[in-house]
């Protein structure tokens, strides 16, 4: 088997492979593993770019299993946060969005008690949504579902089919107008750090359920120490990583995928190919758009171009600060005044999430230094206007070729990011004095950086973006055939572009793919946790006023507390 991509969807799919008894091996354009969950170095300072929370990364679901089965959590601290996020106004009150929603309700009541039945109404939900997070399904396909099955499964949603109901069919904007006070109406909507327009409440209660279970934390070493440990866990079962291997073309046989041609000319063959890299590269480039139906045609010719239908970039503004800044809370989403929102290029809502890296990831910098990490969602276009050079371009280096090194993109391009950063800087030092004169080292990216690190479309990090008409036609084309494409034997699509989601939806469809090749084949499926480190361990970090551990202070961020595994 040759998997096309190394990110977490191709890494996942190589690890189920070689515990099934497939050989396989990885092709990955760039020098590392991992994809989007990456970080990297600047003098003594690793920026992490990726994870902000894990779903699953605690026990009590199916989405721990996969982890587990994947070796990306053994050996390794989770950090836990009693508060997901924080939305500050432009008059610096604050919304502190407590995991527990009796603290939630609490502290939302004593901001608005004039707002008293929508906060009490939302709370109750996250209480009965907390109980339903075991029964959510991930570790098998529901198109691979028996009868039995698939009414086993909706059997145990029964008790919260008004739930469901009511989360998904009104959307948050919808929600938050409910309330009286403007801040907690607009406040609603970033709860999940940026503004989703499209999400309904169901995900906004699924992830801050999962956190106050303890299941949406953090792990020790950041996002590239996960995918290194999903990459050794991968090796240890004999699979291949084959890196600074850029894919070009599918090769094709009698309607059959046989093998990859290499950007270098190399070609590999193989009895099957997966693709868990770009799906409209790979449909559109690597396999020419032969292979598409009238739904297929659909999704990636024109559904696709339609606004709001994939995952926006982000622009991301790194700060290496040379001194800690203890008052600094793990998340903030700032929402900003008209003219700071104006200097930020391609800014899709007036908001910043600025977070205290370093209260992630302690290892990632040196002692008594400072990370911080300021995101917006952008489009891609303001940026491509001003860009001059290639969005990639291979060159050779050290005996062999590169295919993500930087290029240059021209003065506006630059003046556009030094203007960027210079408005975040200026931001913070308002809110942290002293932060502008700390500075060692800095980095800004935007979605044409992502582009050139990951060949993804526009610059998206995540794909398909849920609940509109693009993610679920691709879930339920998958649901329906399986993640392969009509007319094309031996092929199989992995990765966030078989599924919807974040990191977990990548490596359980890694997990998923293969069940589809093992059915395929006539295999049994089989997985297994692996054992070669201990099993993680867990600390719970008090970030809000209130906390019932300790009042934080601005001398020295709070003490966390060991849990029991």
């Amino acid at each position: 088997m040759i998997i096309i991509g190394g990110g977490l969807g191709g890494l996942s799919t190589g690890c189920y492979a070689q515990m099934n008894g497939y050989r396989s091996q990885v092709f990955e354009m760039h020098e590392i593993p991992g994809g989007c969950c990456t970080g990297w170095g600047r003098g003594d300072f690793t920026f992490d770019c990726c994870i902000s929370w894990l779903l699953g990364n605690g026990p009590g679901n199916e989405m721990h299993q996969i982890w587990l089965e994947l070796g990306a959590l053994q050996g390794k601290e989770m950090r836990h946060f009693d508060v997901f996020n924080i939305v500050r106004g432009q008059d610096g009150r604050a919304v502190y969005f407590y995991c527990d929603p009796d603290r939630l309700e609490a502290h939302l009541l004593s901001l608005s008690p004039a707002d008293a039945r929508p906060i009490r109404s939302f709370c109750a939900g996250l209480r009965k949504f907390r109980s339903c997070l075991p029964a959510y399904p991930f570790l098998r396909p529901v198109g691979l579902m028996s009868r039995w099955e698939r009414w086993r499964m909706l059997a145990g949603f029964i008790p919260y089919f008004n739930l469901f109901r009511t989360s998904m069919s009104v959307l948050m904007t919808e929600y938050s107008s409910r309330f009286k006070d403007p801040l907690l109406r607009e406040a609603f909507n970033y709860i999940l750090y940026e503004k989703h327009p499209a999400f309904p409440v169901l995900p906004f209660y699924f992830q801050m359920a999962a956190q106050a279970n303890l299941s949406a934390g953090v792990p020790e070493g950041g996002s590239l120490g996960l995918a290194q440990s999903i990459a050794q866990r991968y090796t240890r079962l004999g699979g291949e990583i084959t890196y600074n291997a850029k894919v070009e073309e599918i090769l094709v046989e009698n309607d059959r995928a046989i093998g990859v041609r290499l950007a270098d000319g190399r070609e590999y063959h193989a009895d099957l190919i997966v693709s868990a890299c770009d799906g409209p590269t790979t449909l559109m480039k690597f396999l020419g758009g032969r292979y598409l139906d009238d739904d297929y045609r659909r999704l990636f010719t024109r559904t696709i171009e339609e606004p709001g239908m994939v995952f926006p970039g982000y622009v991301s503004v790194f700060l290496g600060l040379r001194r800690p800044f203890p008052q600094g809370e793990p998340t903030t989403t700032h929402l900003l005044d008209e003219e700071t929102a104006s200097r930020l290029r391609g800014i899709r809502h007036p908001s910043l999430n600025v977070q205290f890296r370093s209260r992630y990831y302690p290892e990632l910098s040196p002692r008594d230094t400072t990370v911080i990490y300021a995101t917006y969602f952008s489009d891609t276009a303001p940026w491509r206007e001003l860009s001059e050079g290639p969005e990639q371009l291979s060159r050779l280096r050290r005996g062999g070729e590169l295919h993500t090194l930087p290029v240059r993109r021209g003065r506006a391009y630059s003046l556009a990011k030094r203007r960027v950063r210079d408005t975040v800087v200026d931001f913070l030092d308002e809110r942290y004095p002293g932060i502008k004169d700390s500075i060692q080292v800095r980095d800004t990216s935007t979605p044409l950086t992502q582009i050139r690190y990951t060949g993804n479309y526009e610059g998206t990090f995540l794909g398909w973006q849920p609940f509109v008409e693009s993610g679920e036609a691709m879930e339920e084309l998958v649901k329906k055939n399986g993640p392969v494409l009509p007319g094309l034997e031996n092929f199989y699509l992995s990765g966030v572009w078989a599924t919807t989601g974040g990191l977990i939806r990548a490596a359980g469809a890694g997990r998923q793919v293969m069940q589809f090749i093992c059915r395929d084949d006539g295999v049994d499926f089989t997985a297994s946790v692996d054992d070669s480190a201990p099993p993680p361990t867990h600390v719970l970090i008090p970030v809000g006023p209130g906390s019932p551990v300790r009042e934080p202070d601005t001398s020295s961020p709070p003490e966390p507390v060991r849990l029991p595994h």
